[in-house]
């Protein structure tokens, strides 16, 4: 079993970009630019690499290899996006590993490419990319090649190495539990599981009752094996079950107009443990949108509009349009939800806006830009 963190370390001492890895500030998928580039250097990785895992290591400084971190990434539907955009396209996940340097809720991604042995390629255009185009690695740069198109394996024995490099062990463990719930979670309350006699799930979070169901708010969930974040969240709740062979989580997503608030289902997530030492996590989109009346909807969309220009002017907010900002983010969801199409344009173009304004109202936007893209990769 390969512990992430000691996969990343490795990676990361290993040497500067290459054919098997990549490093990134960060990523974007959310832009059409951002989704193009990311595209182009997973089509280079998996076309460089037919027979091994490649990588792309996110939240590390390019020049000084500095871990730096990035917010909690937890979209599921990764695969669906290279899916529709790449023929032959590889498996692919995002995986979130814990380092105790970094801030809470700041995390390395670590996404792990694995090809199906078939040359990779652009199903279709996006950006300044056309369909068809084919890329490659060379040294540390996604180069498109026209000609000359042959998957050679030259990587395999250097990856096996550092992959075997990182394998876990008991004392790593047994510290990856003890940290999470006598330092990290010291005042949340903190559980563990042991499934198949040799994975470790850690869990902690701020738990309550209602009628028979438990509820967690601020929610930390760790494959500490791996030291892999299942799930992160400042703000959503979620429930948790388990038998001897699965762990289960349903993360729901709070909506509404002004106090009329309710709790809608969004995610499932199980994770499923085998005899022989491997795990499976399958995630089902679980969301029913909540519906309105597209007339309140049009009056709620403009007010967000006119909010987002007078911060644009710098203009003084009253005290009820302070309180509408605070709904801002989850109103634009709803509006995107029900047919506004152009709300994800508004949400991107506020982001800089409520950053600079109010952290409270930027984070609720960062979590309703996360069950948008959810939805809409589903």
């Amino acid at each position: 079993m390969i512990n992430k963190r000691l996969l990343v370390k490795n990676l990361l001492a290993h040497n500067d970009e290459n054919s098997f890895y990549d490093k990134k500030r960060f990523i974007n998928i959310g832009e059409k630019e951002g989704k193009a580039k990311f595209l182009k250097h997973v089509c280079a990785l998996a076309n460089s690499n037919p027979r091994n895992n490649s990588y792309i290591v996110v939240g590390v400084e390019d020049e000084d290899n500095k871990i730096v971190g990035v917010d909690f990434f937890d979209d599921s539907k990764i695969q669906n996006l290279v899916n529709a955009y790449l023929d032959n396209p590889p498996l692919i996940s995002y995986e979130n590993i814990q380092f105790p340097q970094l801030p809470e809720g700041k995390v390395v991604g670590l996404v792990t490419i694995t090809s199906n042995g078939k040359v990779c390629a652009l199903r279709r255009n996006i950006w300044k990319y056309y369909g068809g185009a084919v890329f490659f690695r060379e040294g540390s740069i996604s180069m498109p090649k026209a000609f000359d198109v042959v998957l050679k394996d030259i990587n395999s024995e250097t990856v096996a190495t550092i992959e075997q490099h990182a394998r876990n062990n008991i004392e790593l463990t047994l510290d990856g539990v003890i940290d999470f719930i006598n330092n990290r979670h010291s005042d949340l309350i903190s559980h563990y599981k042991v499934f198949k006699e040799q994975f470790v799930v850690c869990w902690a979070g701020n738990q309550k009752k209602v009628k028979d169901e438990v509820y967690y708010s601020r929610v930390d969930i760790e494959l500490i094996n791996e030291q892999v974040k299942l799930f992160y969240s400042a703000l959503d709740e979620i429930s948790i079950t388990f038998d001897s062979n699965s762990f289960s989580i349903v993360e729901y997503v709070q909506l509404g107009l002004g106090s009329s608030q309710r709790y809608y289902p969004l995610e499932k997530v199980r994770i499923a443990f085998k005899d022989n030492g491997t795990y499976h996590i399958h995630s089902e989109l679980i969301f029913t949108p909540p519906e309105y009346d597209r007339k309140t909807l049009y009056h709620i969309y403009n007010a967000n509009n006119a909010l987002i220009s007078k911060l644009e002017r710098g203009a003084q907010l009253k005290p009820t349009e302070i309180q509408d900002l605070r709904h801002l983010p989850s109103t634009y969801l709803i509006c995107f939800l029900n047919g506004f199409e152009e709300a994800k344009e508004q949400m991107d173009y506020a982001r800089a806006f409520l950053k600079k304004y109010d952290k409270t109202s930027y984070q609720s936007l960062k979590e309703a830009i996360r069950v948008l893209r959810k939805v809409k990769y589903s």
